[in-house]
């Protein structure tokens, strides 16, 4: 063996017996002075305390810290001058593990080296009048030198903290801050400047709350990560540098900085490729519960910084947070944006220098993009501003073709085939548990070239074309152009408060329509007879709410409708110059006033048509004014019955008709339905080749033409119910016979018509006045007449024994 490493050797065998040997000093040492070495450990660990330390023993644990030497101390209490008012222990150890420079012990002086400290609970408590119980540790005199400073002061080399329970309760702030600590452990090291240390901790967070009216953030959470911490005596501030902290299960980049002095502290976050959903659960429930009314789909990247200037002024730190999305899909109260890219911001101060709380706070959208039930929105700035009681406010852009729209609603109530929306509004709205009430809306959207499907009535627009202003509250409709089978439409409109009572009342909304027509064919609106008949779409959550929102505002809005026509058709009615005023109110379509030329003379009505399931009722209050009898029957099918047809009748028809009865969803009257009274006038009549009154001509005036029976003037009233006309007593003079009448004329069962008739010729009194005509009317023979049913469902003639 060379000779060098044989001195080498030896130099090491020495100094391992050296230290051997001085280990063996320091703990036989310890074991023949526990008293001694505890009261030296607690008068050192008291040195520098305004109250306290107390341990009730202490062992030696000799090979825990080789070759250093270490203690445990047991029944460890950490209490403050003030703990009998408060009643909170600092610190409350089963025990803790203290490690001693050996070389110092045997000197005399104690230096420790480490202290671990085991099943323990650290209880820091400020009471409200800001008095905290780590008053206890005293601060250190401007005037002490370094070298006096650094000698006395308490250097510990590592801590190990494990099962530690550690409050932080600031009654004063409401702050609350509970955590378990499984583990800490650090290497400390002390230059001039203060120290530094390297921090590996695993800990679950009871609660981080801020403000605890407010709930706690990061609640049932784990922490666990490695913090490079500095503390600066001249700054009196601990630096945490960024690093990575794992919180519950995600990475977060975290930094600090902590001022002792002023309580205060800055907090910086970053994160990437998180979910929406798991950064909310992080939050306190004040702010998670709101978050959680949206959802973003896929994984988010977000910065933020959380200040508190330590003045306690507002309660809640400044909260700076910024978030990038891309190519996202958002889901929000009122529907889901899909291809959403945005960079996002939320900050409770927004006004510089303003107070701090929801009533200053302020969320904003940048160069925010998506499509919303396929239409493409472009938005510059979105501003959500006063979250306590929020109004957000932007400018919406879109230009898209209306076939995007098709199963998107969340509703097969509409389907568009062609056509185009150019959309630029400016919207303001307040939001009330995340839905946007009260809005102002101003600009337009206009749609040209549109094809649309109304399902529910079954309504096929085409060629329609609309400009749709919007200023402020109100809404108009200008330029409207609507095609509808062979009828054309040009319509206008205005709303009044559409945009707030679409929220909050659509019962109340009421459209004023005003429409004009060369020609209009009313067999092709037929579907508003009849029910709703939309499919049942299958959707979920946001797009349900919305599509059940907007198909309720289109039945149970009121329209009023003003309604010019040059020509209208129905079947076999011809009208001209209609003008109508129609009101559409839930089930209900009201005719207020309507007037128009048909048959040659004039026809006004009121009345409404209620929409019932199986069919319609209908009431009718009606002016015939010289209108030709013939056409006006042939007009209406003859009213639903085929006694009297247009084929019987000629002259001209004045009369007041008040009816109801019911109508089919189709349009066409029910049989043995209407009840009401006709008082009716006609002139220059006659009734042709009427089935009745050819058989009475068959019966006793073979010799006159009763099948074709002229009547100058005609008066009376005839009362409806359901199949039977009722016939008030009525005299009819004409040119084959004058008789009276009187009875029931029955569609069914039931007729017993009376009739009174001269056999007098009314040829023979032509030359008589008219005083003359009504003396001579019954002289002669009278024959008394009644028409009943027969046996085979027709009418026979019999004569009336009874008759007055």
């Amino acid at each position: 063996m060379k000779r060098w490493l044989k001195i080498s050797l030896k130099i090491v065998s020495v100094l391992v017996i050296l230290v051997i040997l001085t280990w063996l000093a320091g703990a036989f040492y310890i074991s023949r002075n526990k008293k001694e070495v505890l009261a030296s450990i607690l008068s050192q660990l008291n040195k520098n305390l305004n109250g306290k330390i107390t341990a009730t023993s202490m062992e030696p644990t000799l090979l825990k810290s080789f070759p250093g030497v270490s203690v445990s101390l047991n029944g460890v209490l950490l209490r403050d001058s003030l703990w009998a008012q408060h009643k909170h222990d600092l610190l409350k150890a089963q025990d803790i593990d203290v490690s001693l420079n050996v070389l110092s012990l045997i000197v005399g002086n104690i230096n420790i080296k480490q202290i671990a400290i085991n099943n323990a609970d650290i209880y820091i408590y400020t009471d409200t009048t800001g008095y905290s119980n780590t008053s206890i540790f005293k601060s250190k005199p401007k005037t002490e030198k370094k070298s006096s400073a650094k000698s006395s002061a308490l250097e510990i080399k590592k801590i190990d903290f494990n099962k530690v329970n550690l409050v932080l309760d600031n009654k004063k702030r409401f702050k609350l801050f509970n955590f378990n600590i499984d583990q800490i452990q650090g290497r400390m090291e002390y230059p001039d400047s203060g120290w530094t240390g390297k921090i590996k901790l695993s800990t679950k967070v009871n609660s981080f709350a801020f403000n605890t009216r407010k709930g706690s953030f990061l609640k049932d959470k784990t922490l666990a990560g490695t913090l490079n911490a500095h503390y600066s005596r001249d700054m009196d501030a601990v630096i945490l540098s960024p690093e990575i902290l794992n919180i519950g299960g995600h990475p977060f980049k975290i930094g600090a900085k902590i001022d002792l002095g002023k309580s205060a502290f800055a907090i910086s976050i970053a994160v990437d490729d998180i979910l929406f959903r798991d950064v909310a659960m992080l939050l306190s429930p004040n702010i998670s519960s709101k978050l959680l009314k949206f959802g973003i789909e896929k994984p988010i990247n977000i910065r933020g910084n959380i200040i508190d200037d330590g003045s306690g002024k507002y309660g809640d730190p400044l909260i700076k947070v910024g978030i990038t999305v891309r190519d996202n899909v958002v889901s929000i109260p009122a529907g889901q944006l899909t291809a959403c890219n945005f960079d996002g911001s939320f900050t409770n101060r927004d006004t510089v220098g303003g107070i701090i709380g929801d009533e200053n706070s302020s969320i904003k959208f940048h160069k925010l993009t998506a499509k919303y039930f396929n239409a493409p929105l472009k938005i510059d700035t979105f501003t959500v501003n006063n979250l306590s009681r929020p109004i957000a406010t932007g400018l919406v852009t879109s230009q898209f073709p209306l076939s995007n729209l098709n199963n998107s609603l969340g509703t097969n109530d509409f389907e568009f085939k062609n056509g185009t929306a150019n959309l630029r509004l400016y919207c303001q709205a307040d939001i009330d548990n995340f839905r946007f009430t009260k809005p102002v809306v101003s600009g337009k959207i206009q749609i040209a070239d549109a094809d649309i499907l109304y399902i529910p009535r079954k309504l096929h627009l085409v060629k329609s074309a609309l400009n749709i202003n919007f200023n402020q509250n109100d809404l108009s409709i200008q330029n409207g152009h609507f095609q509808l089978g062979k009828s054309e439409l040009n319509v206008s409109c205005s709303i009044a408060n559409f945009a707030n009572l679409y929220y909050t009342a659509p019962e109340k909304i009421l459209v004023n329509l005003k429409m004009s027509s060369p020609q209009l064919y009313l067999k092709e609106f037929l579907p508003f007879l009849g029910p709703r008949t939309a499919k049942k779409a299958k959707t979920s959550g946001n797009k349900k709410v919305v599509s059940k929102e907007l198909s309720n505002v289109l039945e149970v809005s009121k329209m009023n409708i003003r309604l010019t026509v040059n020509k209208a058709i129905y079947d076999n009615f011809l009208a001209k110059n209609l003008d109508a005023d129609i009101s559409l109110r839930g089930g209900g379509i009201f005719f207020n006033k309507i007037s128009v030329a048909h048959a040659g003379g004039q026809l006004s009505l009121d009345g409404n048509i209620m929409q019932e399931a199986a069919s319609n009722s209908f009431k009718i209050n009606s002016k015939i004014s010289h209108v030709s009898v013939k056409d006006f029957f042939y007009s209406f099918d003859n009213f639903g019955q085929n006694t009297i047809t247009n084929k019987n009748l000629k002259g001209y028809l004045s009369s007041l008709v008040n009816i109801s009865g019911r109508i089919s969803h189709t349009g066409k009257i029910l049989p043995r339905s209407i009840s009401g009274k006709v008082v009716f006038n006609l002139n220059n009549a006659a009734l042709v080749n009427f089935d009745p009154m050819v058989k009475v001509g068959k019966f006793a005036f073979a010799n006159r033409n009763l099948s074709n029976v002229e009547i100058k003037n005609l008066d009376g009233t005839l009362n409806i119910k359901g199949d039977k006309v009722e016939i008030s007593p009525m005299q009819v003079n004409s040119s084959a016979l004058n008789f009276n009448v009187k009875g029931t004329y029955a569609l069914g069962a039931g007729t017993n018509v009376a009739m009174d008739i001269p056999l007098r010729n009314p040829k023979g009194d032509e030359n008589l006045t008219k005083a003359e005509k009504r003396e001579a009317r019954m002289r002669g023979i009278v024959l008394h007449l009644k028409a009943v049913d027969d046996e085979k469902g027709g009418i026979k003639i019999r004569w009336n024994k009874d008759h007055d």
